[in-house]
């Protein structure tokens, strides 16, 4: 995979150095009304590349810390379902404990009556 990653590396790399060569005429940017600034063809597209990879690198932190703080309250969730699943199953146990305690008692009472 390195190697499949280089690869297109060079090749991107070789195309802008290749462009940059064929491109060197200067064409103007005006970034605000009062400022205007020359520069070749190709500096600007690079520019503006960069801007482009630096703005998706920023998106994809920004996505990337919204999930994880979604992961995190989805696994408070797991566990406050977990805690009460525990008390309920201790108090079902608990109630057939006392149900089979009275059934006992019950039980008791009627072989007692019937002596």
């Amino acid at each position: 995979m390195r190697q499949l990653n280089f690869v297109v590396i060079f090749v991107v790399a070789l195309a802008l150095v290749l462009f940059a060569l064929e491109n060197t005429a200067a064409a103007p940017i005006q970034i605000i009304p009062q400022i205007k600034v020359a520069a070749p063809i190709s500096v600007e597209l690079i520019l503006a590349m960069g801007l482009g990879a630096v703005l998706a690198w920023i998106f994809s932190v920004w996505s990337g810390l919204q999930k994880s703080i979604e992961m995190r309250n989805q696994n408070m969730q797991i566990q406050n379902l977990k805690e009460t699943v525990e008390n309920l199953t201790v108090e079902i146990e608990e109630r057939k404990r006392l149900v089979s305690a009275s059934a006992i008692d019950v039980e008791i009472d009627e072989d007692k009556s019937k002596n």
